[in-house]
C-alpha cells in the first residue's frame, strides 16, 4: 500500500507500529492477494494524501468502501467520474440542491471537496468486492478511530458530519468546544427521509466556517467532461 505523506504521519504515525496494525496490514496484504479488493493498494489513503490535516475543515464520516468494481478509490462517498452515481451520493446531491442551490452534476467524484479540506473518511478503509463489511472488526476501526482523535483536538474551528447511527457512534469521541458537530440520518434510500433531507448540512457548514473566519467549501462538483 502507499504510505501516508504527509502531515497526518506526525499526528497518526505512531499507529503503524502497534500490535494491531502490524496484525491488519498482513491480513490486508493477504486480501489483496487472494481476492479482489477495493479500493485498488494505492487509492486506501488517498483520504489523507488528498487531505492534509493542517488543512482539515470538514471531516465526514462514512462507513465501508463501495464494493462493487471500480467504485472506491479512498474518499468516502465518492466514486470515481465515469461511474454511475450511488443512491446515497444522489440524495446527498439532491439536499446540495435543495440547500445551497447546487446543480446535480452528473459524476461522483468527490475530489474537489478533499482538495479544499474536506477529510473524506471511511471507518474501514477496504471491503472484499461485492461482500459489504467484509473488512470490518479487523482493525481499520481502531486506526480511524486514531484519525477521528487528530482530527478532534485540532485546536481550531471546523466541523464535523455524522450522517447515520455508525458514524453517530464517534460522537463521544468529539469533545472539542471549537468543533461544530451536524447529526443526520444517513443519505441512503432507506433513511434519507427521516431527517437527512432538510438538513442543511451544507449551508450550516458554511456559515460556521464564516463565522470563524475560515474560507467556505465550494460544494458544486462539475461536470465531467471526459478529458
Amino acid at each position: 500500500m502507499n504510505m501516508i505523506q504527509n502531515d497526518w504521519i506526525d499526528a497518526i504515525g505512531t499507529e503503524l507500529n502497534k500490535p494491531y496494525y502490524t496484525k491488519l496490514y498482513k491480513f490486508i496484504i493477504e486480501e489483496y492477494k487472494n481476492h479482489v479488493i477495493y479500493p485498488l493498494m494505492d487509492d486506501v489513503f488517498n483520504a489523507f494524501n488528498y487531505t492534509p490535516l493542517a488543512k482539515v475543515k470538514v471531516l465526514l464520516v462514512g462507513q465501508d468502501p463501495y464494493h462493487n468494481e471500480n467504485q472506491a478509490h479512498g474518499l468516502s462517498f465518492s466514486v470515481m467520474p465515469q461511474q454511475k452515481i450511488p443512491p446515497s451520493l444522489i440524495n446527498i446531491f439532491k439536499e446540495l440542491y435543495d440547500d445551497l442551490g447546487c446543480k446535480i452534476p452528473d459524476n461522483g467524484y468527490l475530489g474537489k471537496w478533499a482538495d479544499q479540506g474536506v477529510l473524506l473518511l471511511n471507518t474501514v478503509l477496504t471491503v472484499r468486492a461485492h461482500q459489504a463489511h467484509s473488512h470490518q472488526r479487523k482493525g481499520w476501526e481502531q486506526f480511524t478511530d486514531a484519525v477521528i482523535h487528530a482530527v478532534n483536538e485540532q485546536d481550531r474551528p471546523l466541523v464535523v458530519l455524522l450522517w447515520g447511527i455508525p458514524a453517530q457512534r464517534k460522537r463521544s469521541m468529539l469533545t472539542n468546544p471549537k468543533h461544530l458537530i451536524l447529526e443526520a440520518p444517513h443519505p441512503s434510500p432507506r433513511s434519507a427521509y427521516k431527517g437527512f433531507f432538510g438538513s442543511k448540512p451544507f449551508s450550516r457548514t458554511n456559515e460556521y466556517l464564516k463565522a470563524n473566519g475560515i474560507e467556505s467549501v465550494d460544494w458544486q462538483i462539475e461536470t465531467y467532461n471526459g478529458v
